[in-house]
């Protein structure tokens, strides 16, 4: 019985936040590309659904693959961080060789997500090859990127189409 005690969990090790297993679980949840358990994990955060919703389609018509997932960390009361390096279809057209991180910061009440919100840290080549999409290609953003980021229909087909205006515009600009 003595040698079995030796074995026991330590009582010194704190438990981890639960917090940060909701984060994680959203995370697996958005890079699965599949919806429903996106939608279950914003269960109670239905401002930021249709947003986090159409950049996780956005998000497999681009083609992410995961390069670097840091573990969530609990960066101020209530609030979780994740970073996400990935890989993409966009950056790619650009030929910029960048590759993109992705924050994802939720927000907590009583233990559960009650918002999020994305940043990334485009190169400033992302912007600008949107905004020439924009002025030249103005009906990309009434066809297929309709409501762009804020719940719209198509982000797959949207994203295509960025990708391949990126393609056009890193083609007509100089090196």
């Amino acid at each position: 019985m003595a040698l079995l005690s030796g074995c026991a969990p330590s009582s010194d090790v704190a438990p981890r936040d639960p917090r940060l297993d909701a984060a994680e679980n959203l995370i697996d949840a958005f890079y699965s590309f599949d919806p429903a358990p996106l939608r279950t994990a914003l269960r109670d955060a239905p401002q930021s659904t249709p947003q986090i919703l159409y950049y996780q389609g956005w998000a497999q018509g681009g083609n992410y693959v995961v390069l670097n997932r840091k573990p969530c960390s609990l960066s101020a009361d209530d609030i979780v961080s994740c970073e996400i390096t990935v890989k993409d279809d966009l950056i790619g057209a650009l030929g910029t060789g960048y590759d993109v991180t992705d924050i994802f910061r939720m927000s907590f009440s009583e233990g559960r997500i009650v918002a999020v919100d994305t940043a990334s840290n485009d190169p400033p080549e992302f912007e600008q090859a949107l905004d020439w999409l924009r002025a030249t290609r103005p009906d990309l953003m009434q066809g297929p990127c309709k409501e762009f980021f804020n719940g719209g229909p198509t982000p797959q087909d949207c994203v295509r189409n960025v990708v391949s205006g990126f393609r056009d515009y890193a083609a007509r600009t100089p090196d």
